[in-house]
């Protein structure tokens, strides 16, 4: 097996003969996330906006991480959870100085939306639902800061040193669009979030200056070659996140009290962190297929001990990797178990990330 966290060698990689076309996975635009530049439409996701002057203490006794520290051009990564601890939604929010910009997965933005609008009684706060009036462009890969510098007329090194989820609001053509410094899909880059009805352009703008645009199926690779969990795939409402590993970047443990707080410290401080399953990267051999969601994860002694929820073939790596929850016992890297798909594949217990996050 390869070492762990392997840098991407830029030398064209070759794809196994089994790989269907129907799957989308463009070789093209792996190598423009990896090595270019790439342009991800990311509209799918959900969108909420959060006004007034109590909007951080507000979502401070709901969210799991640090909202009042929040300052303007800053963010962070929380979860909403239910009192028993367990996953009502995760979110990447992010201060402009005027707004909490809110990104989730659509499925739950509704329910997220009613969630916070429920318990406003005397604050100050106002929600609103942008998923349908704004849009949201990943401009992804080393060549990101150049290219987004070149067409937003700003300073390429300034943008490269955002944080993660630092954000500015900027003018494009008189119009404002807000940037965000992201990595969730393993690769860093910026989402630009910007009126629908300037998308098509500002995208039209993005291609003529280099930007290559990249499917949601070929960015499922490289999100799964960073090990990054998402919502409703490798983590769901009955998901705690110290099972999906999570809590160094969604919890806070010096803030004050939130729903679910009670269960998540009653777990670190008198459990040890311990749950019974944890979300852990798998590897195969080269010439393994690549196992189906939801394939029963075994111990090599037939135990059943979890279940696989992402998988892909990594062209970094050449060979089939996958993300699945295992009993608490079988969690060590190293660790070799069997996976049951169409035929059974032996595979090893690997830590992520499983290929070092691309620069930009």
């Amino acid at each position: 097996m390869r070492p762990q966290a392997q840098r991407y060698n830029s030398g064209r990689a070759a794809l196994p003969q089994d790989i269907s076309t129907a799957d989308r996975f463009s070789l093209e635009g792996y190598e423009a996330l990896r090595g270019g530049v790439a342009l991800v439409d990311r509209s799918t996701r959900g969108r909420l906006r959060l006004t007034g002057q109590d909007r951080r203490d507000y979502l401070q006794g709901l969210l799991s991480n640090d909202i009042v520290a929040l300052t303007a051009g800053s963010g962070c990564y929380a979860c909403l959870l239910t009192a028993q601890g367990r996953m009502i939604s995760d979110m990447y929010v992010v201060e402009t100085g005027d707004a909490l910009l809110i990104d989730l997965e659509r499925e739950v933005t509704a329910k997220v939306f009613a969630h916070f609008d429920q318990f406003i009684f005397t604050e100050d706060v106002q929600v609103a639902d942008e998923t349908e009036s704004h849009a949201q462009l990943g401009l992804f890969g080393p060549r990101a800061a150049d290219v987004l510098a070149q067409v937003l007329a700003q300073d390429a090194g300034a943008l490269a040193a955002l944080p993660i989820l630092g954000n500015r609001t900027v003018q494009w053509n008189g119009r404002s669009l807000v940037v965000v410094r992201r990595d969730d899909i393993g690769v860093l880059g910026f989402d630009l979030l910007v009126d629908r009805s300037h998308a098509d352009e500002l995208s039209g703008v993005l291609r003529a200056a280099g930007a290559l645009n990249v499917d949601a199926e070929t960015v499922e690779v490289t999100r799964v070659e960073s090990g990054h969990p998402v919502f409703h795939i490798d983590m769901t409402e009955e998901t705690i996140p110290l099972e999906a590993g999570i809590e160094d970047r969604a919890i806070s443990l010096t803030k004050g009290c939130y729903v679910g707080q009670e269960i998540i410290i009653r777990v670190l401080h008198r459990g040890g962190g311990r749950v019974a399953k944890r979300l852990v990267g798998l590897t195969f051999d080269p010439d393994a297929a690549v196992p189906s969601i939801g394939s029963v994860i075994r111990s090599e002694e037939a135990r059943e001990i979890g279940r696989v929820t992402s998988a892909v073939w990594s062209p970094t790596l050449q060979r089939p990797i996958a993300l699945g929850y295992v009993h608490r016992d079988f969690v060590e890297a190293g660790t070799r178990v069997v996976v049951a798909a169409a035929v059974e594949l032996a595979a090893v217990v690997t830590r992520v990330p499983f290929v070092e996050r691309s620069q930009s």
